[in-house]
């Protein structure tokens, strides 16, 4: 059989029918512990040497049909599934650092991740420098140390949508030994591959478009084959480890010396397993994410090309459009669309923001991305107010900045909504009644 489409994988890959019952989707397994057959069986489960089960926060059925089918999707050898894309990124992070190394991280990314990098991981002894220029091949040598471990940048950033060139990156990473770590959560598998395009390692808010219906929390991590772990200067990949009776993870899994770390050491006793619930309903989920992104992606061009158009927007941040500075970027790594969230600046700045915030109808304001119901988020004021002024000015945003996660509602009515929000903002130089 020829290899099949992305939307038959996203349905069959990685699951087959329940033989015992013939149950034709994947059983849930709402058990904390499984039962060994005798005493023999323990012992050989908790030595490695026979495949199986032995409790839920070390692996799970339901949790492994939902990896297999991920890391088909990504194009990866193998996924870890874990309770949050917080701890995705965590996991995957302490994998390959320890105190006394450093990260080197795009300047644009998820603001959770920047303040686990610089602030959380400064209590561990871990640096990190983040890159103003990602497109700048020069600037993300000049951040690299003999202490760097890894590059981490985010395909689709949030909220700003400005592109990263993951060939780039990955090339300066790989000339300097190191592995590249992507998080591919707005972009998801359906619009890009990062393994395909450079990178090593794949991380996930399992909890936004692969869910996509905002009912569960997950997170994943994956991995292709590519590279080479033993050549890692990451220390507990390829120095002598108890665990493993005195030989490294690299002697003894090869190119699957990450994943089995993150797996094994980190996820294993840090704990962060995800309830086999969630992991059923991501799983779900993922039956219909072409479906969903594809529209959601369409849509959210079709709003942007619309907000451009109007006199109470000052600009609109979206790499599909010819006005971008991704734009380009955009139509070499995202043909299939440029994902559907994005943000849009108003003139009338913070009062214009909250009126039309507050106007809108069919989207929630709420913390969230990629749910089937479209969202609305003023960052400047919720998920960056730590910031400082001239912070928020370097990053772009701006107090008349809304961020927009476009669901799967029909677009007329969406424009609707919006046109009826920016209804609400008084026209320039009107006086403005609070």
């Amino acid at each position: 059989m020829p290899e099949l489409g992305f939307s038959t994988q996203q349905v069959h890959g990685g699951v087959s029918t329940d033989r015992e019952h013939g149950a034709r989707v994947a059983p849930l397994h709402l058990s904390a512990g499984f039962v060994f057959d005798d005493f023999d069986q323990a012992e050989a489960r908790f030595a490695g040497t026979v495949e199986g089960y032995s409790y839920t926060r070390l692996g799970n059925p339901t949790t492994a049909a939902v990896e297999r089918r991920i890391a088909l999707l990504e194009g990866g050898t193998e996924a870890l599934l874990v309770g949050t894309g917080q701890a995705a990124v965590t996991v995957a992070a302490l994998s390959l650092l320890q105190a006394g190394d450093h990260v080197v991280s795009a300047n644009s990314i998820y603001e959770g991740t920047r303040n686990l990098f610089q602030h959380n991981f400064a209590r561990l002894g871990i640096t990190v420098d983040f890159v103003l220029d990602a497109a700048d091949p020069a600037a993300w040598a000049r951040a690299i140390t003999p202490s760097t471990r890894f590059l981490f940048g985010e395909g689709i950033p949030n909220p700003k949508n400005d592109l990263l060139d993951i060939p780039l990156v990955a090339e300066v990473a790989h000339a300097h030994g190191l592995p590249l770590m992507i998080d591919s959560t707005l972009a998801t598998p359906y619009l890009q591959r990062p393994l395909e395009l450079g990178a090593d390692v794949v991380v996930h808010s399992a909890s936004k478009f692969l869910a996509g219906h905002g009912t569960a929390l997950g997170g994943a991590i994956v991995t292709g084959g590519g590279f080479d772990w033993a050549a890692s200067s990451s220390a507990q990949l390829i120095e002598p480890d108890p665990f493993l009776a005195g030989a490294s993870f690299a002697e003894r899994h090869g190119r699957r010396a990450f994943i089995a770390y993150a797996r094994d050491v980190v996820a294993a006793r840090l704990g962060p397993a995800p309830a086999p619930f969630n992991a059923h309903l991501i799983g779900q989920g993922i039956e219909t994410l072409s479906l969903r992104v594809e529209r959601q992606s369409a849509t959210a061009l079709a709003v942007a090309r619309w907000l451009e158009t109007r006199d109470e927007v000052e600009s609109v941040d979206h790499a599909g459009l010819a006005s971008s500075p991704s734009h380009a970027l955009a139509r070499r790594l995202l043909p299939r669309g440029q994902g559907s969230v994005f943000a849009f600046t108003l003139r009338g700045g913070l009062e214009a923001a909250r009126r039309c915030s507050d106007a809108l109808v069919l989207f929630s304001r709420m913390t969230h991305l990629g749910d089937v119901r479209s969202l609305v988020l003023h960052p400047a004021t919720t998920t960056h107010a730590h910031r400082s002024p001239e912070q928020l000015h370097e990053a772009g945003i701006g107090p008349g900045l809304l961020r927009l996660s476009i669901g799967v509602e029909d677009p007329d009515d969406l424009l609707a909504d919006l046109e009826q929000a920016l209804a609400t903002i008084p026209a320039r130089g009107a006086a403005v009644t609070p």
